[in-house]
């Protein structure tokens, strides 16, 4: 099987095939891990490696809209999320230039490496991210970041109905619910469609 791996990640682990996509690696979303710091490291390691070999770098974050631009939906989640039934004591957690918004600085993204802001959790829906990899040319995704199970796996499933292929780089996503996290793994790994590799396996391929 780590035969096979090695062979699909050479096959598309190439600039003109691939781009990384860092996912919501914000302050205010790593506070909330226990191993923060830990998934910060292993996304700095797959980012410096795509760097140095000239891969193209979308980064992702999530972003709450005010209070008054909430509607039924919005509103809903969010108080689920906040873990309470009243309205009013919901505080949006992500605006645009609160202290939690911002991507962590030890990721610092370059003037040549795009941020797309969503409201959404997979990373295709309302961005402009599938016209970027299409405009390039490119057929797959590399994809680290935060969390697991609720914006990687729909991430990687929109990704697949849109003829990508996806590499999830599993020691490099990091998860708010470790067992959710592993059950969707898992499925995407029944599923079959995308590729699951290491920091070590990608950053391997990332310098041939």
């Amino acid at each position: 099987m780590a035969e096979k791996t090695g062979k699909m990640l050479r096959d598309f682990c190439r600039p003109d095939r691939m781009a990384l996509v860092v996912y919501d690696m914000q302050v205010g979303i790593l506070h909330q891990l226990k191993d923060g710091a830990v998934i910060t490291g292993k996304v700095k390691t797959v980012l410096n490696a795509a760097r140095r070999a000239g891969f193209p770098i979308i980064f992702l974050r999530h972003l709450s809209m005010p209070k008054p631009l909430m509607g039924r939906f919005q509103m809903r989640q969010a108080m689920g999320w906040q873990r309470t039934d009243d309205p009013e004591a919901v505080h949006p957690w992500f605006l645009r230039d609160s202290p939690g918004f911002a991507i962590a600085p030890e990721l610092e993204p370059s003037a040549n490496e795009a941020i797309l802001d969503k409201i959404t959790f997979s990373a295709f829906e309302g961005t402009p991210l599938a016209i970027i990899l299409r405009d390039l040319g490119l057929t797959c995704f590399a994809i680290c970041g935060v969390a697991t199970e609720i914006g990687i796996d729909p991430t990687v499933r929109q990704g697949c109905d849109l003829g990508l292929v996806p590499i999830v780089i599993r020691d490099a996503c990091g998860a708010g619910h470790a067992e959710a996290a592993e059950r969707a793994l898992d499925n995407i790994a029944f599923m079959g469609d995308a590729i699951l590799c290491s920091v070590e396996e990608i950053v391997s391929e990332m310098g041939h």
